[in-house]
């Protein structure tokens, strides 16, 4: 049995393991994380989806205000609020907006800037990337003290792998056995060496990485697997099943561990090809609305577009271009388009819609259905966005 064989059993062993439900479950019993109430009322007539920074602003602070106002009170320590987390801070930086900043001080006090209760879980290590971003701007030793204990244990534990492996430790079984977590985990592991200099966070982060990558990622598609379950499921038309919001959180992922990655660390430049890969194939299945179907091959399959999924993609692409990986020539009408689709699913009282609840395939859902995770990927676009526009206050 060859590597991609052993690792397509035990991940289907996972499935059936007490710990392979937690990703959804965990989530599911939190309040506030998003609802799809029976009418949410008229779109937005106040907003443009103009790549200005004014504009991007106006709806930023629109759909920020309305998440902030609903979720505040059920914030928690889940993977869904911790991306909401991460826009949060993206926008308080990018609008000088100090309410959102301090919501998220609020947050790491509540809970103590600890991480999630499950150690090596991905799922519960999201919330520190809030933290550690509130470290660099306070350098209060409180934020970044939790976060750094709990990594400095994981990374002396040998051939170190999620709660649910079957094995235990097996080297077959990858830590990160679902695309999604390389938007979890990884991006902590690269903001922790930036901010001390221990070059142990990034080769850990780069042998889980390419591991991961190894099964899940499909070189001819450029796109990811949700999972090992997934490699052989096919879509109604027989292309293969990628999922738009978890290659969302793969590439937005990628752009954050590029983020913190030293220009002259060895394997780089297979991050920065990973990235153009996969952006370049999304660019080619951006629909006529500017956004992306739930079922990335099998856009026909599925009437509305996915919000989560696609922010994310314009997030990275905007990135790519800020940082000189992409070029602005050729993606720049790509997240014009992108936004103006994103903002086309504001309602007037500032809900972000067509948002796939939670789960781990394409699937349908309604327009009005809106979750955290979607803001926070939005709130991040649009900063991203802003500064890709030169953007001011």
């Amino acid at each position: 049995m060859n590597y991609r064989q052993v690792a397509v059993v035990a991940a289907a062993l996972l499935i059936f393991a007490p710990g392979a439900a937690t990703h959804a479950a965990w989530a599911l019993g939190q309040e506030g994380v998003g609802d799809t109430p029976a009418q949410a009322g008229p779109l937005a007539a106040d907003l443009s989806g103009a790549l200005t920074p004014a504009d991007i602003a106006k709806a930023m602070r629109k759909v920020g205000d309305w998440q902030l106002a609903k979720a505040r009170n059920d914030f928690s320590q889940d993977w869904t609020f911790a991306a909401l987390y991460r826009g949060f801070v993206a926008a308080s930086e990018s609008l000088s907006e100090p309410r959102y900043k301090n919501a998220m001080v609020d947050v790491g006090r509540k809970f103590e800037w600890k991480p999630g209760p499950r150690e090596t879980e991905a799922d519960d290590q999201a919330i520190d990337y809030a933290y550690l971003s509130l470290y660099r701007r306070y350098r209060d030793p409180k934020m970044l003290e939790p976060t750094k204990a709990q990594f400095d244990r994981i990374i002396q534990m040998p051939n170190v792998c999620t709660e649910t492996c079957p094995d235990g430790h097996n080297q077959a079984t990858p830590m990160w056995w679902w695309c999604d977590a390389f938007f979890m985990a990884p991006p902590v592991w690269a903001e922790l060496y930036s901010i001390t200099g221990r070059k142990e966070y990034l080769d850990h982060l780069d042998s889980g990485w390419w591991v991961t990558s190894k099964l899940l990622y499909d070189p001819q598609e450029h796109l990811y697997s949700r999972d090992a379950t997934f490699l052989d499921k096919h879509e109604a038309n027989g292309k293969k099943i990628f999922w738009s919001r978890g290659n969302g959180w793969v590439i937005a992922g990628l752009a954050e561990v590029l983020q913190e990655m030293p220009e002259n660390y060895p394997s780089r430049p297979r991050y920065v090809a990973q990235f153009r890969e996969m952006a370049a194939r999304l660019k080619s299945l951006q629909g006529a609305d500017g956004l992306w179907r739930p079922g990335l091959l099998n856009g026909a399959a599925y009437p509305l577009p996915e919000v989560s999924g696609s922010a994310f993609y314009i997030y990275a692409m905007a990135w790519g271009m800020n940082h000189g990986i992409l070029d602005r020539a050729e993606y720049t009408q790509v997240v014009q388009k992108g936004w103006a689709g994103l903002v086309s699913h504001v309602y007037a009282d500032g809900r972000l819609g067509s948002i796939q609840p939670i789960g781990a395939a394409p699937d349908a859902f309604k327009p009005q259905s809106s979750y955290v995770y979607g803001v926070g990927a939005f709130l991040m676009a649009g900063s991203e966005l802003r500064q890709l526009t030169h953007g001011g206050k």
